[in-house]
């Protein structure tokens, strides 16, 4: 294997910047399209000043998930307007289905998150549901987004939830990243990690601790300052380019095997993600200062720290045994860790986390976090 990264081919942020629409359309197409969640075309486009109308960029409405009934119907409304340019606007299944339908159309696609929750706007790959929403597979496109749009006057008119979540799965990239290099194993592109993407990854781990109370700060209060700036862009950029160039470890496969408990349905994916950077860092012996931070980083956000604060505080070793058996299924990202991780082994990292959590002062401050 080679060496490999992959970046977006524009990252644009800051307030306002939902203005650079037109223009980047142009620059990539002749006739746009945008495809946005109901929120987007409720709030974020009525509230922006952009009349897209008048500018005979015509916006579809997101039906709610990312399936193929979907998407066929998104390629039909891409041929009916001769779209040369799809724009995905809004939230993670929104920004997923335009990927794979700008990608099978053979256009490219720019990305416009409303909510800095996750890493996946500039990411090159996208999670495909049945219609009932079940996971069903991963696409891999072709490239990566032609751009990536952050208007952060958006992002910090959202609940404060979905910015604490993105600093959880951002958490995650470091960590995993350094596992991965250590182990010599391969990144999400199918080689091995450049020095780039540890680099990145090691700023995005930094980033968060440095500016991540601030942020948290500035967006309970709907505004933009620089502290909130840089935590976007390591929630959105650093963490995208590093996870991707760099690859996944414990923490994701971890949080894959808690989707199987019905109790977790309700917390976000970097909130479970979370919970998998501290039970990962038990799994791998890191160092108890090492720990420690992380789980001061994630009390002082009002991340999970304990199985209660993800809903499995009543699940019995069984149950989360059944977690710990989906973490470790053949393939998955979590054997990218040193030595010979089992179920077994899994499970006794979760309970040693939960453990360490609760005495550390148990769910109650995880509960008034994500409600403010």
């Amino acid at each position: 294997m080679f060496r490999k990264a992959v970046f977006p081919g524009k990252y644009i942020q800051g307030a306002g910047a939902l203005g650079e629409l037109p223009a980047l359309i142009g620059l990539l197409g002749r006739k746009g399209l945008v495809l946005a969640s109901p929120t987007a075309c409720k709030k974020a486009l009525p509230g922006s000043g952009l009349d897209l109308n008048a500018r005979a960029i015509p916006v579809e409405t997101f039906r709610g998930e990312c399936c193929e009934d979907e998407l066929a119907r998104i390629s039909a409304v891409i041929a009916r307007n001769r779209a040369d340019v799809l724009v995905g606007m809004g939230g993670g299944k929104t920004i997923d289905t335009a990927k794979i339908a700008a990608d099978r159309a053979g256009i490219p696609v720019i990305i416009i998150p409303t909510v800095a929750s996750t890493d996946a706007p500039c990411s090159g790959c996208a999670v495909l549901y049945t219609k009932g929403g079940v996971f069903d597979s991963v696409c891999y496109q072709k490239t990566n987004p032609a751009a990536v749009l952050v208007d952060t006057g958006i992002i910090a008119a959202a609940p404060v939830r979905f910015l604490v979540a993105g600093m959880g799965d951002a958490l995650s990239t470091w960590f995993e990243a350094r596992s991965c290099d250590r182990t010599h194993s391969a990144n999400e592109c199918g080689g091995y990690s450049t020095i780039t993407g540890l680099n990145i990854a090691k700023l995005c781990y930094e980033t968060l601790l440095e500016y991540g109370a601030a942020a948290k700060i500035a967006c309970e209060r709907n505004t933009v300052t620089p502290a909130l700036e840089r935590v976007v862009e390591a929630n959105v950029l650093l963490s995208g380019i590093g996870f991707e160039s760099s690859g996944l470890a414990a923490a994701h496969s971890i949080h894959n095997g808690l989707t199987a408990l019905a109790e977790t349905h309700a917390f976000y994916h970097g909130e479970k993600v979370a919970f998998g950077v501290l039970a990962g860092l038990q799994l791998t012996d890191a160092p108890a200062k090492e720990s420690d931070a992380a789980f001061s980083f994630c009390e002082d956000m009002g991340l999970p720290i304990t199985l209660a604060d993800i809903g499995l505080g009543k699940a019995g070793r069984g149950k989360l045994l059944k977690a710990a058996e989906k973490a470790c299924a053949p393939g998955a990202s979590i054997h990218h860790e040193a030595g010979v991780i089992t179920p077994g082994k899994v499970l006794d990292a979760m309970l040693a986390a939960d453990a360490m959590g609760r005495q550390r002062g148990g769910s109650g401050k995880r509960r008034r976090a994500r409600g403010r």
